[in-house]
């Protein structure tokens, strides 16, 4: 990604700045890595009206010089020591940190070092919502990394479909998946990959273990890998060998729902209405009280982030949010259903990352 990005974000965040004795203090390594394209465990990132600076120590210095934009870098020894260096140096008067991201026993820590040399530490609900507001709406080049960590997911799906067979541990799947995700280029799975069968389908989050794939079963895959830190995430239900009359009525109301969800689908439609179409598929057939979670979420940097697709929220879609469309039922003891895809939203529709086939599969 080219330099000018991270420059024009750290511009467009200066705007919460209102005058040069105001400084943003980052802490939470997904927000440092927006910001500049390093991430890391520990540091920070200081932006003031004229300069930005990537605190970084020892063990990331070199990665740091190698791989962050639009900033400059010091290796601290004493992170409160050498910041507050810096805040006297460009004659801070306050500096906000994020609130979200914060404990209170370094905010506690910070405040006081701080006051010592002048400063006034102050969490940041607006600087939380800053950020946020910043990173909902995807450019180009966040729109092609998330492409290609979807990509290397169908890849990996794709080859892995064949293993799905009685006798087969979920656990097999999941580690047979996560390798060749790595091997086709992702840097890192983005959740612990659900690869669930049987009852445990009726497990919107479940947990694989070494129960083995059966005929006559439903088998759940909600997997997404990462590529040059951002995310994708899809899931798809296939049946092993057979499927019954209810299992497949069951996926073509799930189908349905999704379908519908995506018709609703562009710049001007609220969250809740596209849960709402979704949803109503759902009750209208019987099973509205089986599907408890929300439509879908946002997709980027971290796998759940704004905007949450739910009968909650009136958040108005914009052109370049990135969500995912998940309907599901899942019926107790007996088995679950759920299909998602993750689309790119444009101002007369979607573009979706998902090219797998939805008719249900049997392998």
């Amino acid at each position: 990604m080219s330099s000018n990005v991270y420059i024009e974000r750290t511009d467009k965040l200066r705007n919460i700045l209102s005058c040069a004795k105001e400084a943003a203090l980052i802490t939470n390594e997904v927000n440092i890595g927006y910001l500049c394209g390093f991430f890391h465990s520990e540091g920070a990132f200081l932006l003031t009206s004229d300069d930005a600076y990537l605190l970084v120590d020892f063990r990331y210095i070199e990665a740091a010089q190698n791989k962050a934009h639009g900033c400059k870098i010091i290796c601290f020894k004493n992170f409160i020591k050498d910041i507050s260096a810096v805040l006297s140096d460009n004659k801070i008067e306050t500096v906000f940190v994020e609130s979200a991201y914060i404990t209170a026993a370094d905010y506690d820590r910070y405040k006081t070092q701080l006051r010592r040399i002048g400063v006034d530490c102050v969490c940041s609900n607006k600087l939380d919502a800053f950020i946020l507001n910043m990173r909902i709406i995807k450019d180009e080049s966040e729109y092609q990394k998330i492409l290609s960590a979807q990509k290397i997911t169908e890849k990996s799906y794709l080859e892995v479909l064949n293993d799905v067979k009685p006798g087969v541990t979920e656990k097999q799947i999941a580690a047979k998946l996560e390798y060749l995700m790595k091997l086709n280029g992702a840097e890192d799975v983005s959740f612990s990959l659900i690869t669930i069968t049987g009852h445990k389908t009726s497990l919107p989050h479940g947990v694989p273990t070494y129960d083995c794939v059966k005929a006559g079963d439903f088998f759940t895959f909600d997997i997404g890998a990462v590529y040059d830190g951002y995310h994708s995430d899809t899931t798809r239900t296939v049946a092993v060998k057979s499927a019954s009359c209810e299992m497949k009525e069951i996926y073509d109301i799930v189908l349905k729902a999704q379908l519908n969800a995506l018709e609703h689908i562009r710049e001007g439609v609220t969250c809740k209405s596209v849960d709402d179409a979704a949803r109503s598929i759902i009750s209208d057939a019987g099973y509205g009280e089986y599907f408890g979670h929300s439509t879908g979420h946002g997709v980027g940097l971290d796998i759940h982030e704004a905007p949450n697709v739910s009968y909650r929220n009136n958040t108005v879609l914009k052109e370049g949010m990135v969500i995912t469309d998940e309907p599901g039922i899942y019926l107790p003891s007996k088995f679950g259903v759920r299909i998602e895809d993750m689309v790119y939203v444009t101002k007369n529709g979607y573009k979706n990352f998902v090219t797998l086939p939805k008719e249900l599969i049997i392998v």
